[in-house]
């Protein structure tokens, strides 16, 4: 399995706990995690709920994130989930996390892994605002 540990795109709800699990490796002196939630504001516009959608390919392009991520940085174990479907504030939309050798290496890499992920990913968000208006962020 190497280090990318695991890697998912899916409807349900996202566990910290699995991806934390994931990652976890005897050599790793440090992990790092980070959840990105739906905030309720979004340029100063009420958001009332989000709605992503990814690529049929997405999981294909999040690997090859991951594996630019374990080639520049030294690293125990890579996980990376996102939601797709309809999400509420406060839902976590994706658990991205690192662990390593050290600290520096472990922030390094999930800092690179949830950058990467958002800009080179395929997964689209349509927010929903309070005002009835909907937005497309990402798309194509």
């Amino acid at each position: 399995m190497g280090v990318i540990k695991l890697l998912s795109v899916r409807r349900e709800a996202l566990s910290t706990d699995e991806v934390l699990a994931a990652v976890a490796d005897p050599g790793a002196g440090g992990t790092c995690v980070f959840i990105g939630t739906v905030r309720d504001v979004d340029d100063a516009r009420h958001v009332q709920r989000l709605e992503y959608e990814a690529h049929p390919l997405v999981e294909k392009e999040l690997r090859k994130v991951a594996e630019g991520v374990a080639a520049e940085i030294p690293v125990q174990g890579l996980a990376a989930v996102h939601r797709v479907g309809e999400l509420d504030i406060g839902d976590a939309a994706v658990v991205v996390a690192a662990a390593a050798a050290h600290r520096d290496e472990a922030f390094a890499a999930c800092r690179k892994l949830i950058d990467d992920l958002k800009s080179g990913v395929p997964i689209w968000k349509r927010q929903a605002f309070a005002d009835g208006s909907t937005e497309w962020v990402g798309s194509p």
